[in-house]
């Protein structure tokens, strides 16, 4: 994670890096049209206001008469009336604008996400992921649909006041604008410090979205190992962190606005007391020195509101790199434009292209390392399997099982060499249509937050009920039903919780088998089951997968007997290969294993009836 949360995303202002979110904007160019219309009115509607009261002073107060009031007043009023429609239209369009780039822009990652190889999340924390599509797409969105248009108000409003101004009377305008580039290089100053503060907030607030995610995904381990004391001690390192940068910020913004408050207060009363003395000489109207009092108590905060925008404009550019960075990750394992063409893609199968695989497995002089590896894992390996074989895989943790099911599952594809299901180069189809047709029962299994039912049915989207109560029932799934209290329709809990991991593998089976798929893949599928219950499934397994070609992960040997090939992994290699007794008539590492393994469970069942 770290190595994500120290990327520093602060490169200059680039518009080519804004281009990238113009497919975002495009659908809604009429909403930005009229934000941008409506502001231009809202900014003359507010120059105005001045200018109607020195009206108002000049022609009533001063010549004490109300001769006319009421046309004044139904034109005011009128302009009043148009202001407030006007702000209701563009602050609606405004919210549309914020909340649908933020939907497309979530929409577009999570789509993304799903098209990316198994090796992208292998290296890729969940909170950076979290923060993309959350934090990231909030802030692009906000900075778009609000940011935008405040700044372009901002920059009409000063622009037209100080035109104004000029024409009113340019001495007492000099007075105002001879103090904007002091208060410009104050604003400067101060928004790049906060700037370079909030970045580092958004930094640490990353983090503490990881270590939070982390802290409630892992609860059950944490509590287990009684390590509560360590989580909230690091956790609170964080956010004493989040605590001090966020108050160094809001310390900058403390020192900052009162000065910009005291240049405008110092500036209001220069002009009160040059204005004043004009008056008095006949040189300019009283109503006149009331337009410059206002504009010089005001102009100040949409100069400071265009400065932090601008700040936080060149900010938004490091999310909008952060985002596009996700979107522009490129898979590992990409389908040709011809297979795609044929068999489609995750998301628009052309399921009726879709030949059935008999399951006959070649792997073809398959060499292969990690894209992040420098060492072959594996090298000019050779196997055949005919459609309906069961084939093992065993080794000692860390050995590299899990890298052949991962070839065979085209997560990974052969650095060298090709492997052929049905005689045919699986690159030459669709993933889409390999994982349709492979069942995977992993050794962590994961459940869907849903019910009973919707995770099995995950298997296979268009089974009826009793489809899925069937397959439940093959591999006595339907004992987790019976225990809970609204049976098949219960929920399971977020990864489902609710269950034990026990009961999470059993679902798991079902979801597979109600697959019916073409090739099993079992990932140490029976390790977190108890002995009961693995004797209770192993014979439903055994008959199932009559037909089946089928990769048995194993970690208990015993299981493993009846395979029509067992392939011995270590460090990465296969160092041994054929049936269980041929490898135990070879005296070889094989045998060192299964004996090692038998007098570890002949000592726990020893150790067990002492206990008794």
């Amino acid at each position: 994670m770290a190595a994500y949360e120290e990327q520093e995303y602060n490169k200059p202002f680039s518009l080519r890096v804004w281009a990238k979110m113009f497919p975002f904007f495009r659908p809604y160019k009429k909403y930005f049209l009229m934000t941008a219309g409506l502001n231009v009115f809202l900014a003359g509607a507010d120059i105005l206001v001045p200018l109607f009261q020195s009206y108002a002073i000049d022609h009533f107060i001063t010549l004490h008469t109300v001769k006319g009031l009421k046309l004044f007043a139904l034109v005011y009023v009128l302009m009043i009336v148009l202001q407030t429609i006007s702000v209701y239209i563009s602050v609606h369009a405004a919210t549309t604008i914020e909340m649908n780039i933020g939907r497309d822009l979530k929409w577009a990652q999570f789509a993304h996400l799903q098209t990316l190889s198994f090796s992208y999340y292998n290296t890729t924390p969940v909170g950076y992921i979290h923060a993309r599509v959350m934090s990231d797409t909030l802030k692009i969105a906000s900075m778009i649909a609000w940011g935008l248009v405040d700044m372009f108000w901002a920059l009409v409003y000063v622009t037209a006041v100080f035109a104004v101004m000029l024409l009113l009377n340019p001495g007492l305008a000099l007075i105002i604008m001879l103090v904007v580039p002091g208060i410009a290089v104050l604003t400067v100053y101060f928004q790049n410090k906060i700037l370079s503060w909030n970045r580092k907030v958004r930094r640490i607030n990353s983090q503490i979205t990881g270590a939070y995610n982390e802290g409630i995904t892992g609860v059950k381990t944490s509590k287990s190992l009684g390590i509560e004391e360590n989580n909230d001690r690091e956790f609170f390192k964080k956010t004493t962190e989040m605590h001090m940068v966020s108050s160094r910020s809001a310390k900058l913004n403390a020192v900052y606005i009162p000065l910009i408050l005291f240049c405008g207060s110092v500036v209001s009363a220069i002009v009160l007391a040059r204005g004043g003395e004009m008056v008095q000489n006949g040189r300019i109207h009283l109503g006149t020195l009331s337009v410059f009092i206002s504009y010089a108590v005001i102009i100040f905060e949409p100069i400071q509101q265009l400065a932090r925008l601008l700040s936080e404009l060149i900010s938004c550019q490091a999310n909008i790199e952060r985002v596009t960075d996700l979107l522009e990750q490129e898979p590992n394992v990409v389908d040709r434009e011809e297979v795609i063409n044929r068999y489609g893609d995750a998301f628009t199968a052309k399921k009726e292209n879709w030949e059935r695989i008999r399951g006959d497995v070649v792997f073809e002089d398959v060499s292969f390392r990690y894209p992040d590896g420098k060492e072959y894992v594996l090298e000019h390996f050779n196997l055949h399997v005919p459609a309906g074989k069961n084939v093992a895989i065993v080794g000692e943790t860390g050995a590299g099982k899990s890298t052949l099911v991962n070839l065979l599952g085209r997560f990974f594809e052969p650095t060298a060499g090709r492997i052929l299901i049905d005689g045919v180069d699986y690159r030459e189809r669709s993933q889409l249509w390999l994982h349709s047709q492979m069942g995977y029962v992993l050794q962590n299994p994961h459940l869907f937050s849903g019910t009973l039912r919707e995770n099995i049915r995950y298997g296979r989207l268009d089974a009826s009920d009793e489809e899925v109560e069937k397959a439940a029932r093959q591999v006595s799934a339907h004992t987790i039903a019976e225990k809970l209290p609204c049976g098949y329709e219960s929920s399971v809990g977020e990864s489902g919780g609710r269950l034990s991991v026990g009961e999470k593998q059993l679902i798991s089976f079902a979801r597979a088998i109600l697959a019916d798929p073409a090739i099993f893949v079992l990932d140490e599928a029976t390790s977190s089951i108890d002995t009961k219950t693995e004797q209770m499934i192993q014979h439903a397994v055994d008959h199932l997968m009559k037909g089946h070609t089928s990769f048995v992960i194993a970690h208990r040997l015993s299981t493993i007997r009846k395979a029509d090939l067992i392939l011995v992994v270590k460090n990465g290699k296969i160092i041994e290969q054929g049936t269980h007794q041929e490898l135990l008539g070879q005296g070889g590492y094989y045998q060192e294993l299964y004996a090692r393994q038998f007098e570890e469970e002949t000592a726990m069942q020893v150790f067990a009836g002492g206990e008794r």
